[in-house]
């Protein structure tokens, strides 16, 4: 299965270079999707890195990479989807202290 996985990326990779190889020099951008799989073959900067792995603005859960073809996890998003639906209520009110006697008055 890892095999088939492997061959797959790697088809898809070729794809994607082979589609940026047959533009002209200068509409090569070296960034879209093939087979409906997104590729981005630029540098990364830390900020495609960081968004990749971390993008809270963003409400999906698969993002695409930095670099790369395919999805990455955003993992802000599913902290979003593990944190609990309702916050915790606060601690109870320690009780008041009764007058000598021990009986509490209205």
């Amino acid at each position: 299965m890892l095999k088939l996985v492997a061959a797959a990326a790697g088809a898809l990779a070729g794809a994607a270079v082979a589609k940026e190889l047959d533009k002209p020099a200068e509409q090569r951008d070296w960034h879209g999707d093939v087979a409906g799989v997104p590729y981005d073959l630029r540098p990364p900067t830390a900020e495609k890195l960081r968004k990749s792995a971390w993008d809270p603005g963003n409400p999906k859960l698969f993002v695409p990479h930095a670099f790369g073809v395919g999805w990455s996890v955003n993992f802000a998003r599913v902290a979003e989807i593990l944190k609990p639906a309702v916050a915790p209520a606060p601690p109870a009110a320690a009780p008041k202290e009764l007058p000598e006697g021990g009986t509490a008055t209205a």
